[in-house]
């Protein structure tokens, strides 16, 4: 947390005893984070409060011909496939919090198919596709998940047959962003005839007109909600239907957004969406605070270790900060600032330790706040 620059193993020395080789052995040793994660989120959220379960994928590249997992994935920054490495994260949501705390993160293998079809083997690559590893993460991770929580939220690359049906078998109900032209159907539900089997579907559903779904809400001044129970032709069964219709830069827009859980209204189900993105933020903190794509190590062990050590440092960053305040409201933070703060302590403490000084009798004074505030962002 106090170290500048990159956070990799010579960087990390020079702000410990302990020595770069030290440090490099430990790392490939491992460590299951997970619980100590389920217990920081335990100490800083509310049983009250609603949670979701968010899944998505970060890239980090990365260069060397020796590092495990390289592969060619997508790079949302640049908007296209590069090579590096892919890290599959799973965190928890507090709604009322609008604030994720990542569970566990593992590295994607490579060589594994994008396509949600079954592949031929070939003794040469690993079996199945990215979605299978996915899939099975999740079980792997479920232990630790909150009871409480009922949803998996995930973006539009999610939004398969083969994970709506794998995170149904797990107990979940699936919330997720469908493609613009997603091929679903209107229920029937009038007369049915006396012989023959019963209608069931009542035409598609046009996603350029929204008149034959029921409105629900403006949500601001650009945002109109609609809701059906329609049937999805991808996922051959029925699921609720939020259509979100906004305005922007001129232009109406539309968004497809769906849940397997039918009783869920649209407002949550929009609400939830929308809180999935706190796990973006949690990629952005780690990568430009915590170091999380500075790892230099090149064994899939040691990457592991540094990237989940990574999130956790942010899950103790919240935990702290969160002291104090409510559980169940959101706090605005800055990780740059905390973490300027921790290195003027860190440099402070070590002035005193060489100096043969005791800050005892300083801490109270509005002087030394002021220099732990020192070079932070203002409020």
């Amino acid at each position: 947390m106090v170290a500048c620059g990159n956070v990799n193993f010579t960087h990390l020395s020079r702000y410990s005893h302990l020595s770069e080789r030290t440090i490099r052995r430990h790392y490939h040793r491992g460590l299951g984070l997970e619980s100590l994660n389920q217990a920081l989120m335990g100490s800083c959220t509310s049983p009250q409060n609603v949670q979701i379960l968010a899944v998505d994928a970060t890239f980090v590249s990365k260069s060397g011909r020796h590092t495990d997992g390289l592969d060619q994935f997508y790079n949302s920054k640049s908007g296209r496939a590069e090579k590096g490495l892919a890290w599959s994260v799973i965190a928890v949501v507090d709604v009322e919090q609008n604030t994720a705390y990542s569970l566990s993160a593992q590295q994607t293998p490579a060589g594994l198919s994008t396509s949600s079809q079954p592949q031929p083997s070939d003794e040469s690559s690993p079996s199945g596709n990215r979605l299978d590893f996915y899939l099975g993460y999740l079980a792997d991770t479920q232990p630790y998940v909150p009871e409480s929580i009922t949803y998996v939220v995930a973006d539009g690359y999610y939004s398969k047959r083969k994970w709506v049906c794998g995170v149904r078998k797990l107990g979940w109900h699936c919330i997720g962003k469908l493609r613009r032209d997603a091929a679903l159907k209107h229920l029937y539900e009038g007369p049915q005839k006396r012989r023959g089997r019963p209608r069931l579907y009542e035409g598609k559903v046009n996603v350029h007109d929204p008149s034959r779904l029921a409105w629900v809400a403006q949500v601001d001044e650009h945002t109109q909600l609609y809701t059906a129970v329609v049937y999805s032709v991808s996922f051959k069964g029925r699921v609720r239907l939020a259509y979100v219709r906004y305005t922007r830069k001129g232009h109406e827009r539309y968004m497809l957004l769906f849940s397997t859980d039918l009783s869920l209204d649209a407002m949550s189900l929009y609400r939830y969406y929308q809180a999935r993105f706190q796990i973006e933020f949690v990629f952005r903190d780690a990568k430009q605070c915590l170091g999380l794509a500075d790892a230099q190590a090149p064994s899939e062990v040691a990457l592991d270790t540094h990237v989940n050590v990574c999130l956790t440092a942010l899950n103790l960053l919240k935990a702290d900060l969160r002291r104090g305040h409510s559980l169940s409201e959101p706090l605005s933070f800055s990780v740059a600032s905390y973490k300027r703060r921790a290195l003027n302590e860190h440099l402070l403490n070590r002035f005193s330790a060489e100096l043969g000084i005791s800050l005892k009798w300083i801490k109270s004074r509005l002087a030394y706040r002021k220099l732990l505030d020192y070079g932070t962002i203002a409020a």
